[in-house]
């Protein structure tokens, strides 16, 4: 149980560490004693250190994926302690009370806790433990900033905010609850705090009713294993971060085009009659959606079988699909309801979750009887990916329908392992909670590395450390509503500063209320205006639904979307080799401008696009350029920065500038990518100004150092 009243941590069964004694120095660090163990500190690089105390022998699920680096290490005793050094990078340990102060250069990144009571005693540990549990207090100075923990939707800057990493059904994007949670943090001042944990983890980030002065972590864990972070820029806390959990690959050309999907299609002719209206009236699009409910029987999900009833023949169906050329998407998730005969074959191989008796835990989504009577919510039992037989049977599964030409799974779920199921592999649900995410994420995308004939991809909702090795995420289930389409946003640049560097919101909201026409728009230009664009939600969600305007907008920004393809593969090459998210929240991209981070819904598109979404209807909104000139893409005109602007735009565009001495590879306005070349299709290169910058190499070729293609200098 985690504290309502941190102040109160002695009578909670906290037990303070009050003091180190060293044991030895390694190659990497040094072992000290402390009352429950043996403290590592291993320096993984310079910038990079390793606190790791175990209690425990537990499963290890690979969400490391770096060897420390070879690193010359300093240790020399200090006054009440010892200092280890690395490059830069120094970490102080103090005794009576323990406490650490972490610095990089000359600066003080971190320190433990400051505050005191009236008598001038510490109201907390720096550092105490529990059996099963860790406390760390850390100092916040006033003008501290705190971004990632995953893709929250609350406001970027965490400060005063009090946040759990443990994944959630949020079902909306309305509260602090949420799908991808990543004990990783930062600030602007140059410093990060990574988690190395599949436990449950409170962050009280200066929350007041704890500490407004202070970072107060609970880590339901045995052991320890933190890392501590120093370098000179986000990007750079990114780079590290990333190092060490994986980047992500590249995903296929064809994913950067537009999906289309609503809740729901139900036969093959509702779904072919959609796509053929999508080509008769010129609506760019690569990627249908069978979302949940779509193409199979709903009381027998989830055993990878369609609905002979609605298609009685699936091949021809995705073969007229790809015919039209359009890939198919297919929804999934981890369940097998307990009518299907298919529940006790799996249940006697001991491929699903048991309870603490042994049986196959059934998972209700409703209280008897009710749970019978909803045919999508039938009690079932869980996959346990923890069993290896289970995971390839899994993935196995997928071999027909990748066969038959399905190119990429919506990984639905993930969110919901009960704390008190038993794995194959020994540990609880409360370990297994949230990196079941992963687990179930990377069987599917291995699933379509090794069949899929599009190559390896999928469309995830829940995700844990290490997810972003196997994109592409989304945000969720937000309300068809303008503080909706703002939560989106803000949830996708929070996953961006947290290591997935891809994302895509549902256009249009996925609640059954339908959008207003003007909402729609708006939401089309800022989900176009990502890494990744998908139309989804309870009802029509295609450009014609919503009148002849909103169509013809739309159209437009659909075209423009193709257009960019060349700029975010480039993206996506940066991506690869840095961690650096396509969307770019503005501390991230501008840290050393704190004006920039107070403006939470406009962001850079990779290096060259700044875009400001408008949230609020009658198309008003205020946004702010940093130092230097930009140019309006669609006004045709420069803007000086810094500057704070507010005005209102027609419902036709919304702000988005190019950034001086930037480029902008653009490619032709197709219909679908299997129009495109098959290498790397550019039509023209905008240049802002006289180009300062290099963009990465896609597919071998250089931007600024080939001069095949038409410049257009604005």
């Amino acid at each position: 149980m985690f504290l309502n009243q941190p102040g109160l941590h002695a009578q909670q069964g906290y037990e303070p560490l009050e003091a180190l004694s060293l044991l030895e120095t390694t190659v990497q660090g040094a072992r000290f004693q402390s009352a429950v163990g043996v403290l590592e500190v291993i320096f993984y690089a310079p910038g990079v250190v390793r606190l790791h105390l175990q209690r425990a022998e537990l499963p290890d699920y690979g969400l490391l994926v770096a060897e420390p680096q070879p690193v010359d290490v300093r240790v020399e005793a200090i006054v009440g302690g010892w200092k280890l050094c690395a490059g830069h990078s120094c970490l102080e340990l103090r005794n009576n009370p323990l406490r650490l102060r972490w610095l990089h250069g000359q600066r003080q990144l971190l320190t433990s806790v400051s505050d005191r009571t009236i008598l001038d005693q510490p109201r907390f540990p720096a550092l105490a433990s529990q059996p099963q549990r860790w406390w760390l207090a850390l100092s916040l100075d006033s003008e501290t900033s705190v971004y990632g923990l995953g893709d929250k939707f609350n406001a970027l800057n965490r400060r005063g905010q009090l946040l759990t990493s443990w994944n959630e059904d949020a079902t909306t994007v309305n509260a602090e609850l949420s799908y991808k949670n990543i004990p990783f943090l930062w600030s602007p001042q140059g410093w990060g705090l990574f988690w190395h944990s599949t436990a449950k983890i409170a962050h009280g980030v200066g929350y007041a009713p704890w500490s407004h002065r202070s970072y107060i972590a609970q880590l339901e864990d045995p052991n320890l294993d933190l890392f501590l972070l120093a370098a000179d820029t986000p990007a750079g806390l990114l780079r590290q971060y990333t190092h060490l959990t994986g980047r992500a690959p590249q995903p296929p050309r064809w994913s950067y085009g537009v999906w289309m999907s609503r809740a729901y299609y139900h036969t093959a002719d509702e779904a072919l009659e959609v796509v053929r209206t999508l080509r008769q009236r010129r609506i760019p699009c690569d990627v249908l959606l069978l979302d949940g409910r779509a193409w199979h029987k709903m009381e027998t999900r989830f055993d990878f079988q369609w609905d002979p009833e609605r298609y009685p023949d699936p091949a021809a169906f995705v073969a007229e699909l790809r015919r039209l050329h359009i890939r198919l998407n297919l929804w999934e998730y981890p369940y097998i309801s307990v009518k299907n005969p298919l529940f006790n074959e799996l249940a006697a191989r001991g491929y699903l979750l048991k309870n603490e008796a042994g049986e196959p835990y059934v998972h209700r989504w409703l209280p008897w009887p009710f749970s019978e009577l909803y045919p999508h919510l039938m009690p079932s039992g869980i996959i346990d990916f923890t069993h290896p037989g289970a995971y390839a049977w899994y993935r196995e599964q997928h071999k027909a329908l990748h066969e038959i030409g399905v190119s990429v799974m919506k990984t639905d779920y993930g969110e919901s392992i009960p704390a008190d199921v038993v794995a194959a592999n020994g540990d609880r649900g409360s370990r297994l909670h949230n990196v079941y995410a992963l687990l179930y994420n990377r069987c599917v995308y291995e699933a379509a590395a090794q069949y899929g004939p599009d190559g390896a991809l999928v469309w995830g909702r829940a995700g844990w450390i290490g997810s972003q090795r196997y994109p592409v995420q989304w945000g969720g289930d937000p309300q068809s509503d303008w503080e909706g389409l703002a939560a989106s946003i803000r949830g996708g640049l929070s996953w961006g500063m947290s290591g997935g560097p891809y994302y895509s919101h549902d256009i249009g909201g996925f609640t059954a209320t339908r959008p207003e026409p003007e909402l729609y728009v708006r939401w089309a230009q800022a989900g176009v205006m990502a890494s990744h664009t998908r139309f989804h939600g309870l009802g029509p969600r295609e450009p014609w639904a919503f009148g002849e305007e909103a169509e013809e907008i739309v159209r437009t920004w659909l075209n423009w979307r193709y257009r960019l393809i060349p700029y975010l593969q480039a993206c996506a090459a940066e991506a690869a080799t840095s961690g650096l998210p396509v969307m770019r929240a503005m501390p991230l991209a501008f840290p050393g401008d704190p004006v920039a981070w107070q403006f939470e819904h406009q962001y850079m598109l990779g290096p060259s696009l700044l875009v400001a979404p408008v949230i609020r209807p009658g198309g008003r909104l205020r946004f702010y350029l940093p130092a230097g000139r930009w140019y309006d893409i669609w006004e045709k005109r420069w803007r000086q920065g810094p500057g704070f602007y507010e005005e209102e735009r027609p419902l036709a565009h919304i702000p988005v500038f190019g950034r001086e001495g930037a480029m902008l590879p653009l490619g032709p306005a197709v219909q679908h990518t299997d129009a495109l070349a098959s290498d790397l299709d550019i039509e023209e290169v905008w240049a802002f100004g006289e180009p300062n910058q290099h963009l990465p190499l896609v597919n071998g070729q250089h931007f600024i150092a080939d001069k095949q293609w038409p410049w257009v200098k604005l």
